[in-house]
């Protein structure tokens, strides 16, 4: 009796993963999937695969059985938000990639490595405009030299910006059209990054997974790019979507072209089946759409304008180039200084509470808390916001059971290393009250890390999820460019 061919995948519980893990099972394959879980979910595994929990670089404590082909999805895969996430870039896809080839190496195993198109972005500029572009496209040559140093049987793929089931929509790991069918069912504007003419080639999951079957079936080397014929601008994208649209700055690491090269890939006999175009109008036909939302942001700050520092001032042209939002801040008196509320946005309104001095910001949890408990009962918001882990948040935590109001905080210049014991207990307990929590600097990061799960598993804001992962994206571009 024959044995069944045995196919290991790594990141089999991910969005392009679990659809390889369902086609391999039904071509008779014994499937094995290891994962860790960072962006996988359980509530994407497949009837009769094998699932074992774990981290790449720890292959070997994992993996007991010896595979005939291994398919390696399981590294980190986000362009933007690799430049926060640095430190997981070099440990899934450095340490890990390397574990991966050294068990193909010992189990003399096929490995199929999921590139990253992002190397042919701008003419080739693109492999070095940000921390996972690089790391993937100096995997591609680790693979390649593993082959020539030891022997090992391999090809490599390129995926181009997919989409279909299964796909992150919320939180900061979510793909452009996951986002967009957020904003969609959620009657919000969708949230286009300027200049919206980077064009991209949106390819079905379900083709990306028939390439790569056909590939690790029949692929021998370097160049099978797996990506549809036709480029839409993100621009373009949001039209097919329809309603109104809100463009958001630039952000670093975001090639404006990418070309497909296919034509390996097709010669093995494949072609894009799936039209982005013909999937959006199916997804407008089938969804049930949400009431119109209230656009409103309650947002907390210790200062506003005009008392501000760079993270004030970084609010305050955020709330301009988002006029489509409506901003109620909620600050303190803090100075007399005068104010001239004309000269701010007119989407922007500020409540102040206190008596004008520097004691004012001890009073916001009190004073604050009733001003928010007003403007709960008048408006509907998406989510609070608070720009630092003090005053403006612990007003907000009070109210969080009363108002049910998720919160976001955002961390600008406070310096964690320098508060004093008291004041970094109060600190970690803001922080661990707070659904989703994001560092300007590197220090801040990794005192988050050492928080523990609590701030890497970041709660969802639900409807309000989207616009919360767009504008801490802003935010943080221009807070950047104060400092």
């Amino acid at each position: 009796m024959n044995r069944k061919k045995i196919a290991l995948v790594t990141g089999g519980a991910g969005f392009i993963g679990s659809h390889l893990c369902e086609r391999l099972k039904k071509e008779g394959y014994r499937v094995i999937s290891l994962d860790n879980y960072f962006t996988g979910s359980k509530n994407n595994h497949i009837s009769g695969v094998e699932y074992v929990e774990g981290h790449t670089k720890n292959i070997e404590d994992h993996i007991t059985v010896c595979p005939d082909i291994v398919y390696h999805l399981g590294e980190y895969a986000r362009v933007e938000q690799s430049f926060e996430d640095i430190e997981k870039v070099w440990d899934f896809n450095k340490y890990g990639t390397f574990a991966v080839l050294e068990f193909c190496r010992r189990n003399d195993c096929k490995i199929v490595y999921a590139g990253s198109s992002t190397k042919f972005g701008d003419d080739g500029l693109g492999r070095d405009q940000s921390p996972y572009a690089w790391v993937k496209a100096t995997n591609t040559e680790l693979v390649k030299n593993y082959a020539s140093w030891f022997g090992i049987r391999y090809a490599i793929t390129y995926f181009y910006n997919v989409y279909g089931p299964r796909e992150i929509s919320n939180g900061p790991y979510a793909t452009v059209i996951g986002i967009f069918k957020e904003e969609y069912k959620n009657r919000q504007p969708i949230t286009v990054v300027s200049p919206g003419t980077q064009k991209r080639n949106f390819t079905h999951v379900n083709d990306i997974v028939e390439g790569l079957f056909l590939v690790g079936e029949k692929g021998r080397g370097d160049g099978y790019g797996i990506g549809s014929d036709t480029a839409y601008t993100i621009r373009e994208v949001a039209e097919l979507f329809g309603g109104e649209i809100v463009m958001l700055p630039e952000r670093k690491g975001n090639r404006n072209t990418s070309p497909v090269e296919s034509g390996k890939t097709k010669a093995l006999g494949w072609h894009a089946r799936r039209s982005l175009k013909d999937d959006i109008y199916e997804f407008k036909n089938a969804v049930v759409r949400k009431k119109e939302s209230q656009k409103n942001i309650l947002v907390f700050s210790t200062t506003f304008y005009p008392d501000e520092g760079p993270a004030e001032k970084a609010l305050r042209l955020l709330i301009e180039k988002m006029p489509n939002l409506h901003f109620d801040v909620i600050t303190t008196r803090f100075s007399n200084t005068i104010n001239d509320e004309k000269l701010l946005p007119q989407n922007v309104t500020v409540h102040k509470v206190g008596y004008g001095n520097h004691l004012d910001k001890y009073l916001l949890p009190v004073l604050g808390s009733k001003k928010v408990r007003t403007l709960v009962q008048e408006k509907s918001y998406l989510f609070g916001w608070s720009l630092f882990a003090s005053y403006g948040a612990l007003t907000a935590l009070l109210n969080r059971k009363k108002t049910d109001l998720p919160l976001l905080i955002t961390l600008a210049d406070q310096d964690i290393e320098q508060l004093s014991p008291v004041s970094r207990f109060i600190f970690n307990t803001i922080i661990k009250g707070a659904d989703q929590v994001y560092a300007s600097t590197t220090s801040q990061g990794h005192h988050l890390s050492n928080l523990g799960n609590r701030i890497e598993g970041r709660r969802s804001f639900g409807n309000g999820d989207a616009f919360a992962n767009q504008i801490r994206f802003v935010y943080t571009t221009l807070l950047n460019q104060q400092s």
